[in-house]
């Protein structure tokens, strides 16, 4: 055991380090979550893979091993939505608890997981406590048309240390890629992911084709899934992997900006939300047309699981 044979692969800095197999990349973060390596090892790996960045297939594998390991949701009677929200807000409110109470609204369940990774940025989860959803303590399913916010360490604590090696480094690792694009539900369900840099764009969405995810993928706000509420941003759908383009980026800032509050803090936040809930101002245009997508995106889930389950049905030897 031990991830020396992968460090001297990945290490060799920018120029000279090569991906590892979806394989091997499973073997070596299986180890990691695990706790079968030293914390020198965990330091080589996370600095190695911020030198060199991560390939899909590596990506891809990481997932696998990170999947093994989740504690699930059960399914629930609908698809569920799953919103990673880890960067929190620093400049503009952050809206992704608004995405989810408009998502669940349509009769949907939507969980919401996230940890604190940044000590300067305000979180989702103040946000949720401000509007008196409380983070869960356990695993238990979410109902539709409930809102649901889980901590990452009920998921996996293992995931959960991996992002805290963040505090002891300065820099990120893969653990702040993988918990935008894991998926820890079982059953039907969606994923809602959101990049940075264009470079993001194009190595999570080959992730996602490499996985056969269900998945909407979109450049965020600060680095959230919800769409900037002052821009129409471009939005992918995944569905079984199988790629395709659903709203273009709109150049400028949109027509109608939205009334948002000045301060970004829980309380500012909340009270904006749920001035948006009671119809008192307009859901922002980007997040409308987001919500659109996604309640298409469900749909089309729910017809490729019933025409899979017809077509077994059919072919069944009774």
């Amino acid at each position: 055991m031990g991830i020396s044979q992968y460090i001297k692969v990945i290490g060799r800095g920018k120029d000279g380090a090569r991906a590892l197999s979806r394989q091997q990349a499973a073997d070596l973060l299986g180890q990691v979550l695990d706790g079968a390596v030293t914390d020198l090892e965990i330091g080589a790996f996370c600095l190695a893979m911020r030198i060199k960045g991560e390939a899909p297939e590596e990506m891809a594998g990481f997932l696998d091993a990170v999947h093994q390991r989740l504690n699930y949701l059960p399914p629930s009677d609908r698809p569920t939505v799953v919103l990673p929200s880890y960067n929190g807000a620093r400049k503009l409110p952050l809206l992704t608890p608004l995405l989810a109470l408009l998502l669940a609204r349509e009769g949907l369940p939507v969980l919401v997981h996230g940890t604190p990774t940044e000590s300067s940025r305000v979180l989702a989860s103040e946000v949720f406590d401000a509007l008196g959803i409380r983070a869960q303590t356990a695993i238990k399913p979410i109902r539709p048309g409930e809102v649901g916010f889980i901590p990452t360490e009920l998921l996996c604590p293992a995931l959960k240390r991996l992002l805290d090696v963040r505090r002891a480094v300065g820099l990120r690792n893969p653990a702040h890629s993988l918990v935008k694009i894991m998926n820890p539900c079982r059953g039907k369900s969606l994923v809602v992911s959101s990049y940075t840099h264009p470079e993001y764009a194009v190595s999570m969405a080959r992730t996602f084709e490499l996985v056969r995810a269900n998945a909407l993928l979109l450049r965020g706000t600060e680095g959230e899934v919800v769409a900037d509420a002052r821009r129409m941003p471009q939005m992918e759908a995944f569905v079984e992997g199988e790629r395709s383009l659903l709203q273009e980026t709109q150049t400028g800032t949109l027509a109608a900006l939205p009334a948002l509050p000045k301060e970004v803090d829980a309380a500012s936040t909340a009270t904006y939300i749920q001035s948006v809930m009671a119809g008192h101002q307009p859901v922002p245009a980007s997040i409308a047309r987001q919500v659109e997508l996604i309640l298409q995106l469900v749909s089309t889930l729910c017809t490729t699981a019933a025409a899979s389950h017809t077509s077994q049905t059919e072919n069944a030897p009774w």
